[in-house]
């Protein structure tokens, strides 16, 4: 259903690495750069990520109360993203947990921009 979700940043070049190492253990890598925007996902046709410096040229600002939520695959693979977040300089902001029942299990980083970034597994 999501075609794609867009993030502003400060760096394209400091994104693009962050991003890039963070989700190429879920198979994903740009797979389209148009320099100040770069989508990142496993296919042309399928969810991504963009990252991009504002059209306005003003600086991008965290939505409060925006979130993109990156589902891994399992319990262990959030706690590993996290974890992997962590290292590439993102800040903590929920210790991956059981957050309602047996349905949810997530953590949550802010990027190096102050993105806030959710890994969840569903179900």
């Amino acid at each position: 259903m999501i075609g794609y979700v867009t993030i502003g940043v400060h760096d394209m070049e400091r994104a693009k690495t962050f991003y890039t190492e963070l989700l190429a253990d879920l198979g994903a890598s740009i797979v389209m750069d148009m320099e100040r925007i770069a989508f990142i996902g496993t296919e042309a046709g399928g969810p991504l990520l963009g990252i991009c410096t504002p059209f306005n040229e003003q600086d991008p600002a965290p939505g409060n109360g925006n979130m993109v939520a990156i589902n891994p695959g399992s319990k262990e693979k959030v706690d590993a993203m996290y974890k992997k977040a962590l290292a590439l300089g993102a800040s903590c902001e929920g210790e991956p947990g059981q957050r309602i029942a047996d349905v949810f299990y997530g953590a949550y980083i802010r990027d190096l921009d102050g993105n806030k970034i959710a890994f969840a597994q569903l179900g």
